[in-house]
């Protein structure tokens, strides 16, 4: 199958692949709180809109998001986290129940659980407050409770699927969840996991760690390369651009718009064209990441702000600095893609996905090609917990062995499918693969299955006590015939399966000028049918192999003759099936409606639209007609034959 819809179809199989698969999340778990108010009037006070709140939602964060996204993608996804004993932890548990993720937090007395609170107002976030102490550290009690939760769920996630090894997801964001011992025992355990994704603030703690993957933002791979390249070469010079900024030093608070208008550009990294030096500091660091207007991300702990200077970077106690005026102009995926080998050197990571928000992002593997994905700018109250989605979908594809591209494709859509509203993220598998073009039911198959597939799901299907009915055919032009045929077939049984000629086997049996529609479309129109379950693709002129691996309750075929004609008739009895027949309305043939569009194509029809029966018989349209299952023909009653 080529084209578009086979694309489509090769990422859903990735998708299905994955179901099930064991995912462990460990990190800094929270809660999302967003409290929708109305606003009509400003108070006297001070010029500030009065509130009044309409509704409450709670959700999970952080890593806790991570974990919901992972199990809504259909993984099997445990969460290990400090949680305090309080209200909020109590909130945070109910939504880890409710998204079926198997809840391993430990909780934490005297320690409060981290939660945003967002205030909005038509949409439109007015504040956000937060609580929780990163600076509270675990006790020893602590950490040695929560090493003790990981290793079970490790084993707990090993036994549960067979014996696999487990993936691992570290999401690291400062907030103390992972202090060094627990740091240390990951890095040491590093083979207990098949894949193991990380998402960190700091990415340089986790050196030891060798990841399958990280996704740091772009101002998180801004601030490793800025602390690389001061540690390592600290008195590089490069060449400074053409014109060295003149004006004196600015500061960027974090989370502020550096791209907006009056504000500095910011430079590209070293070795890209025009980053410079100076003698105080040295090119290295990428502008930080933003929203769609070019904000910074969240900081690390200590990193309260970062300072845009004209005299190149530097790495201070309090933040990065960057170069003001020399990548003015210069594309953030640019440069991201210029550092990916570093990246890699740095983290230890086979693959490097720097995410840049509304951008897309730019992930780099071994091969050392970049892949650029790209997504739609919406506002930042849609687009919360969107790395999360991004982060699960990716841990999922590479633990699933799928090719890069295809991990970075489906992780972008994954976070892209995501933000369509306010609230935190949460990319379902119904979501994905309805965006795929293919059909999910609540038992999560999809409509357009490979060859390959069928023997599992009969089996399973059967298994659940279902029958099985199947038929094939071309379906060149889908008209009603086949709409009501189909619809008597799926009637049968439990389970409707239809298998469609491959474009090749439809021009040996129907001649060059056939078929009409290329498979893509036929299978696209019939998987739309609600009475169609499955839709596979075979190159044979006979479905005699499919019949052999479906081993049909009912084979169905259309016609008007008995049964006995059917020339797999006795091959489907020998599998112990039966056979049946359906008559068609003749008129609605396929042959039919291209002989009628030719017809007009050549202007044959002075006196009237033409109606072409079965046989392939034309008469002008003065009346409509009736015609029976057998292809005769009757005036409609009170009119004239």
């Amino acid at each position: 199958m080529a084209g578009a819809a086979a694309e489509e179809r090769r990422l859903a199989t990735v998708v299905e692949s994955w179901l099930g698969r064991p995912v462990l999340v460990i990190g800094d778990a929270m809660l999302d709180e967003w409290r929708f108010a109305e606003s009509d009037r400003l108070c006297r006070e001070a010029p500030a809109p009065v509130l009044t709140l309409r509704r409450r939602i709670s959700a999970a964060g952080g890593a806790a998001n991570t974990a919901v996204n992972v199990a809504a993608l259909g993984g099997r996804a445990v969460l290990v986290a400090p949680v305090g004993a309080d209200v909020a932890g109590d909130e945070l548990h109910d939504c880890l129940d409710r998204a079926g993720v198997w809840d391993r937090t430990v909780a934490q007395p005297g320690r409060h659980t981290p939660v945003k609170r967002r205030m909005l107002a038509g949409n439109q976030i007015l504040l956000r407050e937060d609580s929780g102490d990163p600076d509270d550290a675990l006790d020893g009690d602590g950490v040695q409770r929560l090493l003790t939760a990981l290793e079970c769920a490790t084993e707990e996630l090993r036994a549960a699927a067979g014996g696999e090894a487990p993936t691992l997801v570290v999401c690291d964001y400062g907030l103390g969840a992972l202090p060094a011992p627990v740091r240390a025992w990951l890095v040491a355990a590093r083979d207990r996991y098949a894949t193991i994704a990380l998402d960190a603030h700091d990415l340089a703690d986790w050196r030891g760690l060798a990841p399958t993957v990280v996704t740091p933002s772009f101002a998180e791979a801004t601030r490793l390369l800025a602390r690389a390249t001061s540690r390592t070469d600290s008195h590089l010079h490069l060449d400074h651009p053409a014109a060295d900024p003149t004006d004196g030093p600015s500061e960027l608070s974090v989370g502020t718009a550096p791209g907006a208008a009056g504000s500095p550009a910011v430079a590209a990294p070293a070795g890209a064209p025009g980053a410079g030096v100076s003698g105080a500091g040295v090119s290295g660091a990428a502008p930080p990441l933003g929203r769609p207007t070019g904000g910074t991300g969240e900081p690390t702990p200590g990193e309260d702000r970062v300072a845009m200077t004209g005299d190149g970077l530097s790495v201070t106690g309090t933040g990065v600095t960057v170069s003001a005026l020399a990548g003015a102009g210069v594309d953030r995926a640019v440069l991201a893609e210029a550092r990916l080998a570093e990246l890699r050197a740095h983290t230890g990571a086979d693959v490097v996905a720097v995410t840049l928000d509304t951008e897309g992002a730019v992930v780099g593997g071994a091969d050392g090609a970049s892949r650029r994905s790209h997504s739609t700018p919406v506002p930042a109250s849609h687009a919360v917990g969107a790395g999360d989605a991004y982060l699960a979908a990716m841990t999922l594809a590479l633990a699933a062995a799928a090719p890069l591209p295809t991990a970075a494709q489906l992780a972008q859509l994954a976070a892209t499918i995501t933000v369509s509203d306010t609230g935190t993220c949460v990319c379902r598998r119904e979501d994905l693969l309805h965006a795929l073009g293919a059909r999910g039911d609540d038992a999560g198959h999809l409509v357009l299955v490979a060859p390959e597939e069928l023997a599992t799901i009969v089996e399973t299907q059967r298994g659940a006590g279902r029958s099985v009915v199947f038929t094939n055919g071309c379906f060149d032009v889908l008209h009603p015939g086949h709409v009501r045929y189909l619809e008597q077939a799926r009637a049968l049984g439990d389970l409707l399966v239809v298998a469609v000629n491959s474009d090749g086997s439809v021009r040996r049996l129907k001649g060059p000028d056939r078929p009409v529609n290329p498979v893509e479309d036929r299978v696209a129109l019939l998987a739309a049918l609600a009475c169609v379950d499955h839709v596979v693709i075979f190159e044979e002129d006979s479905p005699a192999g499919l019949i052999e691996v479906v081993r049909p309750d009912v084979y169905v075929k259309g016609g008007d003759y008995p049964p006995e004609m059917v020339p797999e008739a006795p091959l489907v009895r020998r599998l112990g099936g039966q056979v049946r027949t359906l008559g068609y309305v003749p008129d609605r043939s396929t042959s039919a409606i291209i002989d009628r569009i030719r017809a007009h194509g050549h202007g044959t029809v002075p006196g009237g639209p033409e109606r072409v029966d079965a046989r392939g018989r034309s008469a002008v349209l003065g009346e409509p007609e009736q015609v029976d299952a057998h292809g005769s023909t009757a005036s409609m009653p009170g009119r004239p034959a």
